[in-house]
């Protein structure tokens, strides 16, 4: 099967706000290849476009956006095998990232990554999540 980018439908509020983006930069926001959907590098702002100024409402919002990608695709955060997230001043933003964390994704566990950066998109954004998923057969 060719790889297929995930049909964001019309009128998603997470993601509507977002479509030029993905046209302007080329690029999609999730796309189901060989058994797994790819989930593009999510960043924790609400669908406004505005980013919660502290490290815990960004990886809550980042973790509702790939919980979305995933609902579309009739999948859930039980789905996901390989998930990767990058910080900014990881030693200061770390406890309070793996609190929030702990709070939306709960076993089974999947793999995970975490990585300090220099910088994103955006100078308000503090992370990015990028993950993997499981198709269900």
């Amino acid at each position: 099967m060719a790889p297929q980018p995930l049909e964001i439908p019309p009128g998603n509020e997470m993601f509507d706000g977002y479509r030029a983006a993905f046209e302007r930069y080329g690029f999609s926001p999730a796309v189901r290849s060989r058994g797994f959907l790819f989930i593009s590098g999510q960043v924790g702002v609400r669908p406004d476009g505005t980013a919660p100024g502290d490290i815990a409402g960004q990886t809550e919002w980042a973790l509702r956006r790939v919980a979305e990608l995933l609902r579309i695709a009739g999948l859930d955060m039980a789905d996901l095998v390989d998930v990767t997230s990058y910080h900014l001043d990881i030693e200061a933003t770390l406890p309070d990232f793996l609190e929030a964390k702990a709070r939306i994704v709960t076993p089974p566990y999947p793999a995970w990554s975490i990585i300090g950066i220099a910088g994103l998109s955006r100078p308000e954004l503090k992370l990015e999540i990028r993950a993997v998923a499981a198709l269900r057969d």
